[in-house]
């Protein structure tokens, strides 16, 4: 990668942090549980998958949905079978869901999902008759959030104002590298702070291989101010029971947290002016009746619940 984009020459090479290192463990651990389940047991496939986006609450929605009686989740969350680990075996992917009652079904939630240009075609290859929920947050807000994640782990040299300026270069370079490529992946699930916020291209792409009454969207905001609400708008389009957990989950991030307003005034400017006519255009596309204000109102969340 060219020193003008800002990404460190050891990008990728080995756990840049303590998080990260515990997560290859982990996921290291989890794939070889999924292996051996897959020689001894005939695992179902995933009935329906939590597509994205990144930084939007899919954590806690993973969790809030795994309470429902009628749902059993993966052995993990993020499994990026589709994008990661698409070359893989299919009894690889099938070892990591549950044995399952009539009346139940199982997921995962990989967030990369939404955003990556083959997975649709993939997923529709695979599981023709999936249903795919997709929870999308402000863009501006996700952006910076992405931002903080990515600096978190060690990966950003820039102030997020910069990282914005060299971002059209950096997905450049992902692109020379092949999209599918290691190279290409780290590049993209680092970098893509704007690039994931073009909502509208990412949803028509899943729409030319996956029916759109099989892919519910909803907004973040709405889940963390209305959470209940919410949760009945999924389990009605999952065609299951009428449910409320208890309490919803307030899972959070490593490290601390950042308010959106301590996003600078020029960095808003940059995404603004290359997210507004996506953010504009959104509502119709998925028939929503309202749509993301600039400056982002921030509408506190409901006791307990906050993005990741």
């Amino acid at each position: 990668m060219t020193e003008q984009a800002g990404i460190p020459s050891n990008f990728g090479d080995l756990p840049s942090s303590r998080p990260e290192l515990v997560d290859r463990l982990r996921i290291g651990l989890r794939s070889g549980r999924a292996w051996a389940r897959s020689g001894l047991v005939t695992c179902p496939l995933p009935q329906f998958l939590v597509i994205g986006a990144q930084r939007s609450g899919t954590t806690s929605l993973y969790s809030d949905l795994a309470k429902h009686p009628q749902i059993v989740p993966a052995i993990g969350k993020e499994l990026q079978y589709f994008t990661l680990f698409h070359r893989r075996s299919l009894s690889w992917y099938s070892g990591h869901f549950p044995s399952l009652e009539e009346d139940q079904m199982s997921f995962e939630a990989s967030p990369y999902y939404l955003f990556h240009p083959y997975v649709p075609e993939r997923v529709q290859r695979v599981l023709p008759r999936v249903k795919c929920i997709v929870l999308l947050r402000n863009p501006i807000d996700r952006a910076y959030s992405h931002y903080l994640h990515t600096r978190r782990l060690g990966h950003e040299p820039l102030s997020f104002e910069e990282a914005l300026t060299c971002e059209a270069q950096r997905m450049a370079e992902a692109k020379s590298h092949g999209l599918d490529s290691r190279a290409g992946h780290r590049i993209l699930r680092s970098y893509s702070y704007a690039s994931r916020g073009h909502y509208p291209a990412q949803l028509e792409r899943w729409y030319e291989h996956v029916s759109p009454d099989r892919i519910k969207v909803l907004r973040a905001e709405d889940y963390y101010a209305e959470p209940a609400r919410t949760y009945r708008e999924i389990c009605a389009f999952l065609e299951l029971k009428s449910f409320t957990p208890e309490a919803f989950s307030h899972v959070t991030t490593r490290g601390p947290r950042s308010a959106s307003s301590e996003i600078s005034g020029a960095a808003r400017s940059i995404l603004w002016e290359q997210l507004a006519d996506d953010t504009a255009r959104l509502p119709a596309l998925v028939g929503w009746d309202h749509k993301w204000e600039y400056p982002p109102v921030v509408h506190p969340p409901s006791p307990g619940l906050k993005p990741v």
